[in-house]
């Protein structure tokens, strides 16, 4: 007797669609006629464009012609498209552009501003609508066929407006993913010329780049002979000339490696001058790194993503790479977008009495999106308690890892879409003891030195964000950095004494100050 599944466990079924929701044309060509509705294909490529118009039925209205990339040829395409459009008396019509990197977009924005309605076609689906008809056979005149076949299934997708606070997010956050990952290559050839130089200096210290002493003896003394000869009494002082502070026990095992190091490979001073080439290329790209964090703050603080910041695990910098890589939020209609948009779902294939549902994650997916999420599942697993427990339960039942990453990305996915698409710090078991958002900005802020009056529009746009019931839990974090309590953050005490009273009083807390006593102070 067969077991039924679960309630629990079942899915949902989906509703059977021939056509993606974001392409359907159906509807329009029923209003007009068929005979009345055309479609404007365009097959992009880096210069130039292929276009061709033809009615719903796929009789050609205008033969395929070719259009320079420049405002001339533009005007002259549009000036035929409309006179074919007159001379056929079409009454409706959509332009089908194929996407290709970035090339596609001179096309789009021109036919955009002209007034028509643009939409999107992937190649991969021009692909698959041109083999079965032209197999063997791929030009553009044959990629144009396939994009009308394409449009008229419902596969020319209406792309949303782009909105500029989330663009923004996403091409710093990528530009900031490129710098750190060619930075890390950059240390990476460092530490190859490190080892040529000065052999096993590195092994001896731990981590190079972690330690500004580390690095400023490798790059001002640059040989073990030199490091014998100051000792650590001269390195000492040589370091703290420098303006760096040091512990003995770290200059100890500089000097104590230095007399025991083997002998170096030639050309030690060419090795040496790549080595400090590099170095200056890398701390540029850390500057820009830099200044590009600060400005994903600005930017996330200015959408209902901050309060992600509310759950243990997630910082100002994979909050706003997540932002980007979502866009907004409304665009979702629920969590299974998500996952669905990243392609956090198994491959499955079905035939017959063939059904292997459990294979890798599909292909075709936001791969941006997906390495986002996984890098916030990844935190999440080993910064939140609540993710720790459940991984550790899922390892207990046997699976691996990264059918672990997957569920808490998944778990993410939810967790993140209620508390996103609710304005609402979600009451959820890994934020029970959440982080103070409006806090975490503001060490985030101090730690990279962000100007005061750009802190406060942070802030100021952080509490716009906020749902009200989150206000006495954030004006309890903001009075305690008010307390007159000795801190290691040099200005930043003084600097959150003229910025502070002004975001409370926004969160609805008014501070009282004591009066004087008239008594004198004893520490004087």
């Amino acid at each position: 007797m067969a077991v039924k599944s679960s309630s629990k466990n079942r899915r949902k079924a989906q509703p059977h669609a021939l056509h993606k929701p974001r392409g359907v044309i159906h509807p329009r060509v029923q209003a007009v006629g068929p005979e009345h509705f055309a479609v404007v294909c365009v097959d992009c490529a880096k210069a130039r464009s292929r276009m061709m118009v033809a009615d719903f039925y796929g009789r050609v209205l205008l033969e395929p012609t070719t259009v320079e990339h420049n405002r001339s040829d533009f005007e002259a395409a549009l000036k035929s498209v409309r006179e074919a459009m007159a001379q056929h008396r079409i009454q409706d019509a959509i332009v089908v552009v194929e996407r290709t990197g970035r090339y596609h977009g001179p096309a789009q924005r021109a036919f955009r501003q002209a007034g028509f309605e643009v939409r999107i076609v992937h190649p991969f689906t021009t692909k698959q609508y041109r083999l079965p008809a032209d197999p063997g056979n791929k030009t553009d005149d044959t990629d144009l066929s396939a994009i009308h076949r394409a449009a008229v299934n419902g596969f020319g997708l209406l792309e949303p407006e782009p909105d500029p606070i989330y663009v923004q997010l996403q091409l710093l956050a990528r530009h900031r993913h490129d710098l750190v990952r060619t930075r890390v290559a950059l240390q990476q050839r460092m530490l190859e010329h490190l080892q040529s130089f000065m052999p096993g200096y590195s092994n001896c210290v731990g981590d190079v780049f972690g330690s500004p002493v580390v690095l400023w003896v490798a790059r001002n003394l640059g040989s073990a002979a030199a490091i014998v000869q100051a000792d650590v009494a001269g390195l000492s002082q040589q370091v703290r000339q420098a303006g760096l502070r040091v512990y003995r026990s770290t200059l100890e095992k500089i000097v104590a490696w230095a007399r025991s190091a083997p002998p170096a490979e030639e050309p030690v001073s060419l090795h040496h001058r790549i080595f400090l080439e590099l170095d200056a290329d890398q701390i540029r790209k850390a500057q820009s790194i830099q200044a590009i964090e600060s400005d994903l703050a600005g930017l996330l603080a200015q959408t209902p993503y901050v309060l992600l910041l509310g759950i243990v695990g997630i910082n100002v910098v994979s909050a706003a790479q997540f932002a980007g890589e979502m866009g907004p939020i409304e665009r979702y209609p629920n969590a299974r977008a998500i996952t669905g948009r990243a392609g956090l779902y198994p491959a499955r294939y079905q035939s017959d009495q063939v059904d292997r549902r459990d294979g890798a994650l599909v292909r075709n997916a936001n791969h941006d999106l997906r390495h986002t999420i996984l890098m916030i599942a990844d935190n999440l697993i080993k910064c939140n308690d609540y993710f720790k427990v459940l991984a550790a339960g899922w390892r207990l039942k046997g699976k691996d890892a990264r059918s672990i990453r997957v569920q808490a990305a998944g778990r993410f996915s939810r967790i993140g879409y209620q508390m996103v698409a609710g304005r609402m710090t979600f009451q959820h078991p890994c934020a029970r003891q959440r982080d103070s958002i409006l806090d975490k900005l503001i060490r985030f802020s101090l730690e990279h030195s962000i100007a005061p009056d750009q802190l406060f529009r942070n802030l100021d746009a952080a509490v716009a964000q906020l749902p009200r019931a989150a206000y006495r839990e954030e004006a309890a974090a903001l009075a305690e950095e008010l307390a007159p309590v000795p801190k290691l953050r040099g200005t930043g005490p003084r600097l959150l004494e003229t910025i502070l009273p002004a975001i409370l009083a926004k969160l609805e807390v008014n501070l009282v100050e004591s009066p004087e006593s008239g008594e004198a102070d004893p520490t004087e």
